[in-house]
């Protein structure tokens, strides 16, 4: 896409801290980090999310990903790490280009992600397990 800044750091045309590539994934410093060592992967083809991107390349880059946040816990000496991919606005999805966030934690490092739990009933989660049920 010719205005996804994702599809520009990937072809080039933009600059990137790079960490790494491969023939389908790049991987690259957020510009704007979270925490120090805020690793983005991002997918060379432009897929906007996870409804989007082939199941078998998501499984590829899962692996990646737990290739490269051992070798930043590693390199970093953090113990710690939140992987996060956002799908949509509400979501906080903000590049639509699927690409998926390791962000090193660190104690009392001031980030906060988190959600305020539902107290559902047993006959509501029964409910939405038979919504949900499914053989693939």
């Amino acid at each position: 896409m010719s205005d996804c800044i994702f599809c520009k750091i990937v072809s080039g045309e933009f600059s990137s801290a790079t960490i790494y590539e491969d023939e389908e994934f790049k991987v690259i410093l957020d510009r704007f980090p979270a925490n120090e060592g805020h690793a983005l992967i991002l997918v060379k083809d432009h897929v906007a999310n996870i409804f989007e991107i082939d199941p078998d390349k998501a499984g590829r880059l899962f692996a990646l990903a737990a290739k490269i946040a051992r070798e930043m816990k590693e390199r970093l000496g953090f113990d710690h790490m939140n992987v996060m991919q956002n799908n949509g606005t509400v979501a906080g999805q903000t590049v639509f280009h699927f690409h998926l966030h390791l962000i090193p934690r660190y104690e009392n490092d001031g980030i906060n992600i988190s959600y305020k739990p539902m107290d559902l009933t047993d006959e509501q989660i029964e409910d939405m397990r038979k919504k949900l049920e499914m053989s693939l």
